[in-house]
């Protein structure tokens, strides 16, 4: 790239203290359009003096914010939640310009990510606590629930919308403030929140963006005015970064990596199993931490299972994100379409039978897209790398298992457990899948359960490092230390020094 072209590409910078600033650091790093495969813009690597800035910008705000009357916390979201259904759309359109993602599913990312609005506007009913009156000898007792301070929110590429939106919304309307370090893949969309929600008339410094990559992160790991973290990204990310934020004595919640399991009984209707499959498998081209990459086929099931799925990743119609009847698009890099083709080669390599290969796909008008089509493999073991790791990219692997019992053991056995799904006609089935698999989130004929709002996301094992999961009363308790009062009042004090525990009389 020429210094010319390099001045014609737009530039994504942070967003300090109510206004966008170009920041400290000389590291960009290209941003790029997945379809085409071009260098849509370059985004700034922030830098520890970054992330200070922004972190004494929230700490700066803090006060005020944590003031204010939860009831005016959440008019400001009412607002801001009018403004996102106003500009729906344009976030959508970002989604799938830096992700790749078809505009239909970015769209309903962006729903996703609104209804934790709607749900954080009920805060001052969610801050309700206990009152009890009169536990002995005039006092009473009552407990709240408090904001934590500056809070970090350190988020993936692949929902950068709505993944946010777990972690913000809750975060302020707690009172916190908030430092969001998005992906550098696709960071556009986090600096039109900021402008949405400054619209919506939160004060400066409440809400703030610092762009970047690792050194951001050290940075925001370390910081001391940093009280609490949420992450979602990969596995050994997620360790690293619960380690490393708890070391500095910081509240976690880190959510990892996933190998989602999709359970098919004989007695399953097979039109909607491999209607789920096929939407699960390589909707958002597998680029999702709830994406199902195994299905477990149990008994003969597979042999009437593989063909049909066969045919349907080979006819997928994969495209540009923004054409209005693409099923698929792109890959979110072309060093993420190495790695996904390399897990490929290495199913082929381990001795997994590649019914379908989705290497060398090629959209007429942009060959130098990250396109990968949906590959399928059948016959697949436990020990195979294709089966223990995270590929994220549109992969599907079979596994074969004589019976239900086999099939749980099976998932227990992993060592991710995010979610997993069952589709079966059998009540009693579905019962005991439900009760025995050591899996966060559940789906019984539902390919990808991701609760709703007022429920909570997370999965268990090597899935989630941290005690609380993601959003509803979960992420209100995350972003709250409780606290209890006892209080007693002058005309009701004893005299004389007590030296027992006040106790019921």
């Amino acid at each position: 790239m020429n210094i010319a072209e390099n001045r014609q590409i737009a530039e994504i910078h942070h967003y300090i203290g109510g206004t966008v600033r170009q920041g400290a650091s000389a590291r960009f790093a290209d941003v790029f359009n997945p379809a085409t495969g071009d260098v849509a813009a370059r985004v700034a690597l922030g830098t520890a003096q970054d992330v200070s800035d922004a972190v004494a910008a929230a700490k700066a705000a803090f006060p005020a914010w944590a003031d204010t009357p939860p009831l005016r916390r959440a008019r400001i979201l009412f607002k801001f939640k009018e403004l996102l259904d106003k500009h729906h759309d344009d976030l959508a359109a970002l989604i799938t310009r830096e992700h790749g993602k078809v505009f239909s599913d970015a769209k309903g990312e962006v729903t996703r990510g609104i209804e934790v609005v709607e749900f954080a506007c009920g805060i001052p009913n969610l801050l309700k606590t206990d009152f009890t009156d009169n536990v002995g000898g005039g006092i009473d007792n009552w407990n709240l629930r408090q904001p934590l301070g500056v809070v970090a929110g350190i988020t993936p590429f692949n929902f950068p919308v709505m993944v946010p939106m777990w972690m913000f919304p809750v975060a302020l309307a707690c009172g916190n403030t908030f430092v969001l370090k998005p992906s550098e893949r696709d960071p556009s969309p986090s600096l039109l929140i900021a402008d949405l929600l400054k619209q919506a008339g939160l004060p400066d410094g409440v809400f703030n963006v610092v762009q970047g990559d690792k050194a951001a992160v050290d940075a925001l790991l370390a910081h001391p005015d940093v009280q609490a973290l949420s992450f979602v990204g990969s596995t050994p990310i997620a360790e690293y970064i619960y380690t490393e934020g708890t070391k500095h004595g910081k509240r976690v919640q880190a959510l990892g990596g996933a190998k989602n399991h999709l359970v098919v009984m004989p007695d399953a209707d097979l039109d909607q199993a491999v209607d789920a499959l096929v939407g699960a498998a390589y909707g958002s081209a597998g680029e999702r931490c709830m994406a199902i990459s195994v299905a477990v086929a149990v008994g003969d099931v597979a042999d009437k299972l593989v063909p049909r799925l066969a045919d349907r990743a080979a006819t997928l119609k994969i495209r540009n994100g923004m054409e209005a009847d693409a099923e698929m698009g792109p890959l979110v890099t072309g060093a993420h379409k190495a790695k996904v083709e390399g897990y490929i080669e290495k199913g082929v390599q381990e001795g997994a039978t590649l019914v379908t290969d989705g290497r060398g796909h090629k959209v007429d008008g942009h060959e130098k897209g990250f396109y990968v089509g949906g590959t399928l493999f059948d016959h697949v073991t436990p020990d195979m790398t294709i089966y223990k790791e995270e590929i994220f990219g549109p992969v599907l692997s079979v596994v074969r298992v004589h019976d239900f019992a086999e099939a749980v053991a099976l998932i227990n056995a992993h060592e991710y457990g995010n979610g997993v799904s069952c589709y079966t006609s059998d009540g009693g089935i579905a019962r005991a899948f439900a009760r025995q698999i050591q899996v966060g989130m559940v789906g019984i004929n539902v390919p990808i359960p991701v609760p709703m709002a007022w429920h909570s996301f997370g999965g268990w094992k090597r899935s989630l490092f941290g005690d609380h999961h993601a959003y509803g009363e979960e992420g209100v308790r995350f972003y709250t230390r409780y606290k209890s009062v006892m209080q007693r009042w002058p005309d009701s004090i004893a005299k004389g020094a007590e030296f027992t525990m006040p106790v019921a009389k």
